[in-house]
């Protein structure tokens, strides 16, 4: 059985009103609980940011959204609906794919288009490969959602049950490379299918192949994008939970957390103090863990994900060659990976994600202007350069990509430049990030599921953790799940029902 938090829950603190954050509000305000959310920043979204810069609407966190239906259980929570309060655009293709040879490849999530590309990309035994991978992730993805992913862990003992065998009889625990690759022999498709271990923080050829669960997120089961940007995400459910009761109080910062006992009782800001029953924690895991006085014992120290320069650009132009997503993949593909985890450089023939919303949605740029969001993923600060290092590091690393990406086709880039903003591992630091990475513990076996840091902590009875670094991990649906679970342990397993709204994960939903 799994454990809840004894006692009186009837009023309960959120802290910080990411999407973690939100999600666990909701689900508490279905339950019959009195939310009060306490947010630093003035406005909600966490790492779902957004910044206004000369009229360009700039997400600051996230970028890709997938398994919307998530995000709908907790608007259904409160007898709302996703549908009702963000239009979501699917999007066609979900990616598109472009290599060092000159070679693009867009990614469908409908069977028949994407076996139709692989076919034109690569031949026929390729395109049979891929019917027969995208069989492989569906299965993976029922055998591990309910039981590994959407779940509570109190022991590994969880872990036995039959869709473990089920799991293994996958070759979950084989490596991902290795298991993409009896699908797949074209090394450019293999990579379409396996850079989503980077953000598990692991390299594909380390990575346990039942990660590729991710790869059924992206290539499967569907990529959206919310008319007004990623942050309109995280704003409606601000707004469904103040709707459903919660007191939301922005420009809050959270200084301490009163006790008694075991139990926590008050939470208390640079504004005053607010009683409570229990209280939800969704800052960093360091922040947490400061706040409760306390960090679990640990065999072995925490590792964290590599962490990623983004580059934002507004520009007075844009390139025909652009989806809305688009990877950029260098010659190099296991030296990225040694360097990004192992020797702690940054990238020598670097892998990028370009994604231009305006693509979707044009009223996120003033008139005939343009919004890119360049990503290149880098060491984490524990591996590789220093915070302090960034200063002088980062107006070069800036020149260098915007370089890159001009050799790479997109001519005439630097110059179209008229608003921007670089996020470099210093400013995720300065946010309370470990390690200056925005993507937490990374997911090494070790650090997955029943072993990866848990929603409640030994020593405080009515506290549950609940973002990227407790259960169940990094990554928008696997944070809004985190929030729900979250909310189990306080309601004491109560869990909403079916999403009532339109915005399902059955196949006529998904984009062709």
């Amino acid at each position: 059985m799994t454990r809840t938090v004894p006692g009186r829950t009837d009023h309960v603190v959120v802290v910080g009103a990411g999407l973690s954050g939100l999600a666990a509000a909701l689900h508490l305000l279905g339950a019959g609980r009195r939310v009060t959310v306490v947010e630093r920043d003035a406005s909600p979204g966490g790492r779902a940011g957004r910044i206004v810069r000369g009229g360009y609407h700039i997400d600051t966190g996230p970028t890709v959204l997938t398994m919307p239906h998530l995000a709908d259980e907790a608007f259904a929570a409160v007898g709302d609906s996703l549908a009702a309060r963000v239009d979501l655009v699917p999007l066609h293709p979900a990616y598109r794919a472009r290599f060092a040879d000159g070679s693009t490849l867009d990614v469908h999530t409908g069977a028949e288009a994407m076996e139709a590309e692989v076919e034109r990309f690569a031949g026929a035994r390729e395109a049979a490969g891929y019917r027969r991978l995208r069989a492989w992730l569906e299965r993976l993805y029922q055998v591990q959602m309910r039981r590994f992913i959407d779940a509570d862990f109190d022991s590994p003992l969880r872990l036995l049950h039959p869709d473990l065998a089920r799991l293994a009889a996958l070759g979950g625990f084989g490596r991902l490379d290795a298991r993409i690759g009896r699908f797949l022999h074209d090394e450019r498709l293999r990579r379409v299918f396996s850079f989503q271990a980077l953000y598990a923080g692991v390299a594909p050829e380390r990575a346990l192949a039942a990660y590729a669960v991710i790869a059924y997120m992206d290539t499967v089961a569907g990529v959206w994008f919310p008319r007004g940007g990623m942050h309109a995400l995280p704003r409606a459910m601000a707004d469904a939970a103040a709707d459903a009761g919660a007191d939301l109080r922005f420009g809050q910062t959270v200084t301490r957390l009163e006790r008694s006992g075991d139990r926590i009782t008050a939470v208390v800001t640079d504004a005053g103090r607010i009683a409570c029953d229990a209280v939800v924690l969704t800052p960093d895991l360091p922040v947490t863990y400061r706040l409760l006085g306390r960090a679990p014992r640990r065999p072995v120290g925490l590792r964290f994900s590599p962490s990623a320069v983004i580059l934002h650009v507004g520009t007075d132009r844009t390139w025909p060659g652009l989806a809305h997503h688009t990877l950029s993949f260098g010659a190099a593909w296991r030296r990225t990976f040694a360097e990004l985890t192992q020797s702690g450089s940054l990238m020598s023939d670097p892998s990028l994600l370009v994604t231009r919303p305006t693509a979707t949605d044009p009223g996120l740029a003033p008139p005939g202007r343009h919004l890119h969001y360049i990503l290149a993923p880098c060491p984490n600060t524990a591996l590789g350069p220093g915070a302090a290092d960034w200063g002088e590091l980062g107006p070069r690393y800036r020149d260098s990509l915007l370089g890159e990406l001009e050799r790479r086709g997109l001519a005439g880039l630097a110059a179209a430049v008229e608003e921007e903003c670089v996020v470099t591992p210093a400013d995720w630091q300065a946010q309370g990030h470990a390690a200056g990475s925005p993507f937490s513990a990374a997911h090494t076996f070790a650090q997955t599921g029943p072993f990866r840091p848990r929603n409640l902590v030994r020593g405080t009875v009515n506290a549950v953790l609940a973002g990227c670094g407790t259960t169940p991990g990094v990554g928008v649906p696997t944070v809004l799940l985190s929030g729900k679970l979250a909310a189990a342990r306080i309601t004491g397993g109560a869990r909403p029902g079916r999403p009532r709204s339109a915005v399902r994960e059955t196949p006529e939903r998904r984009p062709a």
